[in-house]
């Protein structure tokens, strides 16, 4: 059973940096794609990035290109969101997911989730 449980969200000033840290229970399949979403109040969950281990390829939303990095550490199956810079706009919950696979647009897309993790800049 795969399981995913994110930390390091907090609040910050505008312009501070965070990372958000996911841990995955298991290892995943070699073609995999783990992501972050966030989904604000009242807002739809949004894609912010994610990688896909085949070519090792990385998506970023336009808003948090230049300011987010997406990482990973498989040996210890670790995925990690390096965001700088922050806006209030980035605030909301973010969520870590992955699937088997390339990595597709759509949060339904992605069968594991974590429990999110809250992000509150101002």
């Amino acid at each position: 059973h795969v399981q995913l449980v994110e930390s390091g969200g907090g609040s910050m000033q505008s312009g501070g940096s965070l990372t958000l840290s996911c841990a995955i229970s298991v290892k995943l399949e070699t073609d995999n794609c783990v992501g972050w979403f966030r989904q604000g109040p009242g807002t739809e969950r949004e894609r912010v990035a994610n990688h896909h281990t085949i070519g090792s390829r990385t998506f970023y939303h336009n808003s948090v290109k230049g300011r987010f990095t997406i990482s990973r550490d498989n040996a210890k199956n670790m995925v990690y969101l390096q965001m700088n810079s922050l806006k209030p706009e980035d605030t909301a919950m973010y969520y870590c997911a992955a699937r088997s696979a390339a990595c597709l647009s759509t949060p339904a897309s992605f069968p594991y989730w974590g429990q999110g993790t809250q992000v509150t800049v101002s």
